[in-house]
């Protein structure tokens, strides 16, 4: 496992280039924790990243071996689950503006669409669902739960 810390600046002049690295690191590297903490004298938010080794054989990325988790990145959803998905996605962007952070800090899309598909009933079975560890679960995951009630 490998650390990587980035800096998001609030100011608008930093603030897009600074999450476009950011969204390209996620994109390339699986990401296994994430921690974050709110420095205000400067204004910006410290991105704490663990993530996976990665190895490189004849131009081919190749993962280390890790635990499975549930993932429907790749699923179509029917209707009753893209309504489940539209009030995740409004929960999060609500989320997200209320703690001033970008949506996917809180959750990604993969991370709603598996919701949306797996349907967990209990705070362990978010566990089960790739991207949520504890500490996402124990901030969001009451209110996913309740989404899921109530929809």
């Amino acid at each position: 496992m490998k650390v990587k810390v980035f800096k998001i600046r609030l100011p608008e002049e930093f603030l897009y280039k600074d999450q476009k690295m950011l969204d390209d690191f996620l994109e390339t590297n699986e990401i296994i924790k994430v921690e974050t903490a709110f420095v205000s004298e400067d204004r910006y938010w410290s991105v704490i990243l663990y993530f996976d080794n990665q190895k490189v054989v004849k131009n081919t990325v190749v993962k280390e071996p890790k635990l499975i988790k549930y993932s429907a990145e790749n699923e179509a959803l029917n209707p009753d689950e893209e309504k489940i998905l539209d009030a995740l996605k409004l929960w999060r962007s609500e989320k997200a503006r209320e703690q001033n952070l970008p949506t996917y800090f809180i959750a990604s899309n993969k991370e709603l669409v598996s919701v949306a598909k797996y349907k967990p009933a209990r705070k362990e079975e978010l566990l089960e669902i790739k991207g949520f560890g504890k500490h996402k679960i124990e901030n969001y995951g009451e209110e996913i739960l309740e989404i899921l009630e109530n929809v």
